[in-house]
């Protein structure tokens, strides 16, 4: 297959996982030891994708120093920049001025907040076999109500782009990788705001142009939010995506240069341990982001929950499904659940904030 161009979309603010990201992009959050976006740029490269350029908008500037030019990946990396948001047709129309595609040439556009183990070297056969205008990546979920629904004909043209719906015709989703020929993105106006979802596939649907999908069942994950975004480091950890990036064996943890975990501590489960950080004796670790610099303190238990930068959990705290931001610290005894986010800096006095009524 030639060498592939690409455009990744990066643009958004990740509100859904502040505070995280008040400080961070989504795309560059440490997931499994690295920023999001590595694993990204690993399996693209191993698909042929040679050269990808950047739709950047939110902290724009935090981008190239995280990935350079791109020769550390064996990719060429480009960096354009919405100076105000033009949705998805317009972020992707604005970074197709850095492509160098011909007109009939299938360029792949990946979405900066998706895991997925599809194949995309069959996604572009296939959109090259039946010369499709677009050919988009459709996964099947158990509950499509919560997403918009893409059904397809026998031959997998797409028919229709439907809105979420309580009783959805389809289980197949849009999965939010496509590939589009060249000149379809050229058609897209410049410099407006377009949503490829809501004007651009129904548009050319409408016009009879070939939408095609691509469908199938392997993984995939949107991570926008805390406990999804926990879910997909935790499975990279595990070994259930297969990531050239992942900077250490699968299994239960992976641990980042510096860390220092207890002999007596148990650490489980899919664990990130971040540089420097510290889990002591006596605590318990499982299904966790433990970011840079972060501490675990004695006798504490930190599950499904995600650490900022240098924050601190104290001895006997528990934290389960929960956000503590970069520098927070969570004193003694606490019982931080259910969804709970600590913003960074915060500092909770010992006893602040109880679940249960022992003392």
């Amino acid at each position: 297959m030639p060498d592939l161009e690409a455009i990744l979309l990066v643009g958004g603010q990740g509100t859904r996982l502040r505070p995280l990201t008040l400080g961070t992009p989504k795309p560059l959050l440490p997931t499994a030891g690295v920023p999001f976006l590595a694993h990204q740029l690993a399996r693209a490269r191993s698909f042929g994708v040679r050269r990808i350029v950047f739709a950047t908008s939110y902290k724009a500037s935090m981008f190239e120093p995280a990935f350079g030019d791109g020769a550390a990946f064996g990719l060429s990396l480009e960096y354009m920049t919405e100076e105000t948001p033009l949705g998805t047709g317009g972020a992707i129309r604005n970074a197709a001025e850095a492509l160098t595609a011909g007109p009939d040439d299938p360029v792949l556009i990946l979405n900066g907040d998706i895991l997925s183990g599809h194949d995309i070297g069959e996604q572009v056969r296939a959109h090259r076999e039946h010369q499709a205008a677009v050919t988009l990546h459709l996964t099947e979920v158990d509950d499509p109500s919560r997403f918009g629904c893409v059904p397809t004909d026998e031959a997998g043209r797409v028919t229709a782009f439907l809105e979420k719906t309580p009783n959805p015709v389809t289980n197949r989703i849009n999965a939010g990788c496509y590939v589009f020929t060249r000149s379809v993105i050229d058609s897209i106006p410049r410099d407006e705001v377009v949503s490829v979802e809501r004007e651009t596939f129904p548009g050319l649907i409408e016009s009879g142009e070939l939408v095609l999908g691509y469908a199938d069942r392997t993984y995939w994950l949107d991570v926008g939010t805390p406990s999804a975004y926990v879910r997909g480091s935790r499975d990279l950890v595990l070994g259930r995506l297969a990531s050239p990036a992942l900077p250490g064996p699968t299994g239960e943890y992976l641990q980042l240069d510096g860390a220092r975990i207890s002999s007596e501590a148990k650490v489980q489960g899919g664990t990130a341990v971040g540089a420097r950080a510290v889990v002591e004796a006596g605590a318990t670790v499982a299904g966790s982001v433990l970011s840079d610099d972060s501490v675990v303190e004695a006798g504490a238990s930190v599950t499904d929950s995600v650490l900022g930068r240098g924050a601190r959990v104290c001895a006997g705290t528990v934290v389960r499904d929960a956000v503590i931001g970069d520098g927070a610290i969570v004193g003694p005894g606490n019982e931080l659940q259910h969804g709970v986010r600590v913003w960074p800096g915060v500092e909770l006095p010992g006893r602040a904030l109880r679940y249960s009524s022992d003392v």
